[in-house]
């Protein structure tokens, strides 16, 4: 059966990575860059071979109540990452030095960090954040120049920016903005207004182009 696996975009990588698969129990992780010289289509068949990915959802259905893990691969460029399930399964065995759990270690990829968080139910959600050094970044250019130009301006910048609008990045958002308006009361400058931070999510079409 076809198996796709191959993302178009940054987007609907975190997309795919966080809503499809952390929510539905797919925590255990190897990731990794296909080197330069390698064909990444034929890593992909073969990792996909190995580990026998390309299932129907009622194999992987029957898998489950059996207790054995089902998995997942997903790649953006040369970028790849393996998920599995909990029970058994020959890559915990295989994989066992390198795999992570993403409810103890986020996936830091392009700019994003991707993990798993218990909410109140008392049940794992995906939890999407800008990572750190990229929040850093991003702060420390917003103070240089959030106060130089007038409140549309800011908000245009503000509106642009590219990361998906999950709810922690909302509010990662909202705290930056925050922070640029305490830099303009200081200077005598007009606050730029909240709903210059954009908390709607836009949902894309992870294997191919386009806004769904």
């Amino acid at each position: 059966m076809e198996y796709r696996c191959v993302v178009t975009s940054v987007e609907g990588f975190v997309q795919q990575f966080a809503v499809a698969y952390i929510t539905h129990g797919y925590w255990f992780y190897v990731a990794g860059n296909i080197p330069e010289g390698k064909d990444p289509s034929a890593v992909d068949a073969k990792l996909i071979d190995r580990y026998g990915i390309a299932i129907s959802k009622w194999a992987r259905c029957r898998r489950k109540k059996q207790g054995l893990a089902n998995m997942q691969y997903l790649r953006h460029e040369r970028f790849f990452v393996l998920l599995a399930t909990k029970g058994r399964h020959d890559f915990f065995e295989r994989e066992r030095a390198v795999m992570r759990d993403v409810r103890r270690v986020p996936i830091k990829f392009a700019g994003y960090s991707i993990g798993c968080r218990k909410g109140r139910d008392g049940r794992w959600h995906a939890c999407v954040r800008i990572a750190p050094a990229e929040l850093a970044e991003t702060k420390a250019a917003l103070l240089d120049s959030g106060w130089r130009y007038g409140p549309r301006a800011v908000q245009r910048d503000l509106s642009e920016a590219r990361q998906l609008r999950f709810a922690p990045i909302g509010r990662q958002w909202s705290e930056l903005l925050r922070a640029v308006n305490r830099r303009r009361r200081t200077a005598g400058l007009l606050a730029v207004p909240k709903e210059a931070v954009r908390c709607r999510r836009r949902v894309v079409r992870p294997f191919t182009s386009g806004v769904v």
